[in-house]
């Protein structure tokens, strides 16, 4: 079994996420905690006023929200509605939960089971429930004691199957119309966001692009682009969007652009120590093979889990090349690692000609030939060239020389009021 953790400003935000996914037919609620009445006599109204009124009592909680996934092995689909009740009020009492009101939440959307629980941190005295170190501390005690008491697939086998997988996201390629565009891109964000070391939108787009799903700024100069906004949207096969942008504050986690760029900034910090492993592949790539396509070099790299995304002008020419380390979970576009293993050194290294291809080589050789000036010659004589230099060395102005005594006296200015007898 494996817990994930996650708290919020709005209990409303989510609670109306589980409750969406019931009305959709792929969630319901199955059980709650501490509510003064069974479950299916509760209008959704209901069960959302409780959590309101005990939040009231102490306002100064602003992130007074708590949201819980208990994700099971897809092995386990056989575990009953009264087994999940239970597995999340043993779990709710031993993180210090167990007297919270709770909803239990059963989603069927994806290829595990797993359930969702929703409570609030605020006691009903008004009292703050303190979490930190609560998902490695009392999450991992009840998660240990669940796994043994109901015979579950312990999380360490989980583990240790992603250590040796080269590339260990478990995620699908998202495609448009078989499921719900919204829950696709959040399946996909929530595994790449917070786990990869990206500084740019572009390097993030790197890897959001291998599952079809692209983040959008708006064009330059839209109202989008200067109110800093972002979107997120599917790609078909061609990496043409298809569907409609949904709006990044839309999703329920953090995946603004103002959040974003506050992990731009620590993951530059986070990534530096895993260059060397980037460069040393692809060193040892070239050292072994010598000179080989490029198409090579991205089996070699791949196989170390190294991924390389080109980026293509429409004349089908490679202007930038990007790496993606699913080993370390880091990104870096090829000038970030250094001059030697840019997109043009690389493509130099291949022995390939990163700017010219056949037809723009006829192009410019053609631009050249026409350019010429009708009275061009392919060569100059020594005369000429003498004459030329000639030219340049002279100055551009010489006054013929006078001696002194050559020159005539200046005749003296008679000043006013003297006379010349004295």
């Amino acid at each position: 079994m494996v817990a994930i953790i996650n708290t919020g400003h709005s209990i409303r935000a989510i609670f109306n996420y589980n409750e969406k996914k019931v009305a959709l037919g792929i969630a319901e609620c199955i059980g709650e905690g501490n509510y003064p009445m069974d479950i299916d006599k509760m209008t959704p109204t209901l069960k959302l006023k409780m959590l309101l009124r005990q939040l009231e009592l102490n306002e100064n909680v602003t992130r007074n929200s708590i949201h819980i996934s208990l994700n099971f092995d897809p092995s386990e689909k056989e575990l009953s509605k009264e087994k999940l009740i239970e597995i999340a009020a043993m779990y709710m009492d031993t993180i210090g939960f167990g007297d919270q009101p709770y909803l239990i939440y059963q989603h069927h959307d994806a290829g595990h089971p797993h359930i969702h629980i929703v409570s609030i941190k605020v006691k009903s005295d008004g009292q703050r429930i303190d979490i930190q170190n609560i998902g490695r501390n009392q999450s991992e005690k009840a998660r240990k004691q669940i796994e043994t008491l109901f015979n579950l697939v312990p999380a360490e086998r989980h583990k240790s199957k992603t250590e040796l997988d080269l590339i260990p996201i478990p995620i699908q390629k998202i495609q448009y119309g078989v499921v719900d565009s919204k829950k696709a891109i959040s399946i996909v964000l929530k595994s790449v966001i917070p786990n990869y070391k990206y500084t740019t939108i572009g390097e993030l787009n790197a890897v959001l692009n291998l599952y079809k799903v692209s983040a959008l700024q708006g064009k330059e100069g839209s109202k989008m682009l200067l109110n800093k906004g972002l979107a997120y949207q599917i790609m078909d096969a061609n990496k043409k969007p298809i569907g409609v942008p949904i709006k990044a504050s839309s999703f329920h986690f953090k995946s603004t652009l103002s959040y974003l760029e506050k992990r731009f900034e620590s993951n530059k910090k986070a990534r530096v120590s895993d260059m060397k492993r980037v460069r040393n592949a692809i060193d040892l790539a070239f050292l072994q093979n010598g000179r080989m396509s490029l198409c090579k070099l991205e089996k070699e790299l791949l196989e170390k889990g190294i991924a390389v995304v080109s980026r293509k002008s429409p004349e089908g020419l490679i202007y930038g090349i990007t790496y993606i380390d699913h080993h370390t979970k880091c990104v870096f576009n090829g000038s970030a690692l250094g001059v030697s293993y840019s997109a043009k050194a690389v493509q130099a290294r291949c022995g390939i000609t990163p700017l010219l291809n056949n037809k723009t080589a006829s192009n410019f050789q053609e631009t050249a030939i026409t350019s010429k000036p009708n009275n061009y010659k392919s060569f100059i004589s020594e005369n000429e060239l003498q004459k030329i230099i000639d030219q340049i060395l002279q100055p551009e102005y010489s006054q013929e020389y006078v001696s002194n005594q050559l020159k005539g006296r200046r005749k003296k200015r008679k000043r006013k009021g003297t006379s010349d007898n004295l």
